[in-house]
Parts: C-alpha cells; structure tokens; sequence
C-alpha cells in the first residue's frame, strides 16, 4: 500500500493542532517557525520567539515585511495585538525560569528515551548552533521535535541511542515528522499516528526500532 509524506506545511499544521488554548510556545529556527502559520482559529496561543519576541502572530503578507521585526531565525514576522518585544537577557529568563509550555525545535537525531541532538554534527568543518535550543530543551514544560524522519542518505534521526553532541537528555515528549508522530514514554516509543497507507510493520521497518501503539 502506497502513501504519501506530510508536506511541510502539513506537518506544522498537525503540530499546532496539538497545542492547547492559551499555550505559551517557542518555536525553534527552521521548520517549526512554520507553525505560526496554522494555530486553528479561536485558539489563543502566545507565541515566543527566544531573540526577545511573546505574542507573534503568522508570517506577514508579501509586501508587508518589517526587518526591524523578526524572529530568531532572522525571519520577518507580525505581532498579534498585546504583543512585546525585549531585551535578549529577559527572553532567556523567560525560557530558563520555566515559563513557556511548549517549545518546538528541530534536530539531527533524538533517542528513542527522548534526548535530543539538535545543535551541531560533530563533523570537521560543521558550524555548530547551539543559540538557546539547550535553555529551552530543559527550560520548557514539554519539548517536541518537528522534522523530516529521515536523512537525505535515507537513515532514521530517530535512534537507539545519538551519535552527535547532546542538547539534551531525556527531554523529549513528542517527534512530530513528516510519516508519524511518535512519543518518547518510558516504556519507550509509542506511535500516536501516521500517514494514510503506512503501516505499524513498515514504520518499525523505515525508524530500525520496537514501536508500539499509543495508549
């Protein structure tokens, strides 16, 4: 049975499903400032971006950008009425203290207990990135990870255990990817749903772990 991957606006429309009214939540650099594009209609979500940023609403129409205001992936963006902008260091305190819900991060790899590896490869020559992904992987309530399953070569991010520099360890709660979303439990992975076609038995397959349903 064939099916078909989530493009990536469907991926950050099926994150921003899952977050409650009235959610405080960081949205990481790449894929998972696309969910800002998707909260569903009536649902208060206050929007942080770690650069200075709470309240930002979605991307601003072409034609309307405001370089002076942007996210920290150096992205234009809006801000919704009762929205505020600061100082970097009171962004950090915000992400530090345990303020925000959610945070939504990219990564390379995370483990099949939930640690993340999202800052740098490890390899010669590779710029790392560190910014505030490891403040926000242990600082936020809950972590989840939104990105492409697999690698351009075809490998799993999802591991046994992370080959490249840890951001965090055992902090993961939910891997949002563009076959499945997955949660990391202690009785270890769980899948909470996949794309129409795939199966339990070729999911297991493609990730190279034991899957079980979600309960």
């Amino acid at each position: 049975m064939s099916y078909t991957r989530r493009s990536k606006d469907e991926l950050a429309k099926r994150v921003a499903q899952d977050i409650f009214d009235g959610a405080y939540v960081n949205l990481g650099i790449g894929q998972p400032t696309l969910v800002a594009n998707h909260i569903p209609a009536g649902r208060e979500v206050i929007l942080h971006s770690e650069n200075g940023i709470l309240g930002m609403g979605p991307a601003p129409a072409p034609g309307q950008e405001d370089y002076d205001l942007i996210n920290a992936g150096k992205q234009p963006v809006t801000l919704l009425p009762g929205g505020a902008y600061f100082h970097h260091a009171d962004s950090f305190a915000m992400m530090r203290g345990g303020h925000l819900d959610i945070c939504v991060l990219g990564a390379f790899q995370v483990s099949a207990s939930g640690d993340l590896a999202n800052w740098s490869t490890g390899e010669p020559g590779s710029i790392p990135a560190v910014g505030g992904a490891m403040d926000l992987a242990i600082g936020a309530k809950q972590t989840w990870v939104m990105m492409d399953l697999l690698t351009k070569a075809g490998a799993s991010k999802v591991v046994r255990q992370c080959t490249y520099p840890l951001t965090g360890i055992g902090c993961v709660k939910r891997i949002y990817t563009d076959l499945a979303t997955l949660a990391c439990s202690p009785d270890g992975l769980q899948v909470i749903d996949m794309v129409e076609g795939l199966t339990l038995a070729t999911l297991q397959e493609i990730v190279g772990l034991p899957l079980s349903p979600a309960t």
